[in-house]
């Protein structure tokens, strides 16, 4: 019997691995959170499906109940193959790490199959590089939402990352936003993609000291340098075809 934590990528259900896909294909069990793309679970037609996301208006699991979901599946004898998918990749605010712990407490084996975080996976196939010679040769991806039951606040908003890439946090985006411009011009351009790599994908373009100000659906990513002045250009471009 084997845990995978599979990454599902970014949304596009085109955009999972392949090694991901045979995890699934093979799967007794899958334990899935909220998918950008629920079109994944396609690929595990006989297993038995555990949702443990979370959706306004539900109840969701804690990660305590997850962990406990996780390990009764692992131990039932008649499970072979579990599989644990989880948006984007296990390892970027996934809590992947969480889940390996509680597992080798328990003595089950378990295997890692990264995805395609939304971070790098929403910018590239819109355009945005998010490192560009000349422009920005370093990048820093935060979560804007930390856990409100952390007794101290770790995100700190120094950064000093040419582009700053802000993962859950358009629900804090006013207050994040005025974070930054603690330490960089309110004239740095910004960016937001809603629903990255998916049909109803929308960009928002802006800048540090207004773009929490504009009209913003979730799910979406924040993206903050001056790599947004070479997307516009790409974009330009794109946009003529």
């Amino acid at each position: 019997m084997t845990v995978y934590l599979v990454g599902a990528g970014p949304g596009d259900p085109e955009l999972i691995t392949l090694k991901a896909i045979k995890a699934l294909n093979r799967a007794d069990v899958v334990i899935y959170d909220r998918l950008a793309n629920e079109e994944i679970l396609q690929h595990s037609p006989n297993a038995k499906l555990i949702y443990v996301g979370k959706k306004a208006g539900e109840h969701y699991k804690s990660q305590e109940e997850i962990n406990k979901i996780i390990i009764k599946e692992a131990k039932n004898e008649s499970n072979k193959i579990i599989v644990r998918l989880k948006g984007g990749d296990p390892f970027v605010f996934g809590r992947g790490g969480e889940e390996i712990l509680e597992l080798i407490k328990e003595n089950i084996s378990f295997e890692i199959i990264p995805g395609v975080t939304s971070a790098i996976g929403a910018p590239t196939t819109v355009g945005l590089p998010i490192t560009h010679r000349g422009v920005a040769t370093s990048f820093t991806v935060v979560t804007g939402h930390e856990d409100p039951t952390k007794n101290k606040k770790q995100v700190k908003w120094d950064y000093t990352a040419d582009t700053i890439i802000v993962l859950m946090g358009i629900g804090k985006i006013e207050e994040n936003t005025a974070e930054m411009m603690k330490y960089k011009s309110p004239e740095t351009p910004a960016c937001i993609i809603e629903n990255g790599t998916l049909p109803n994908e929308r960009i928002i373009f802006g800048k540090l000291e207004n773009i929490a100000k504009k009209d913003i659906n979730t799910p979406a990513i924040l993206i903050v340098g001056n790599v947004i002045n070479v997307f516009k250009e790409i974009k330009d471009f794109k946009d003529k075809d």
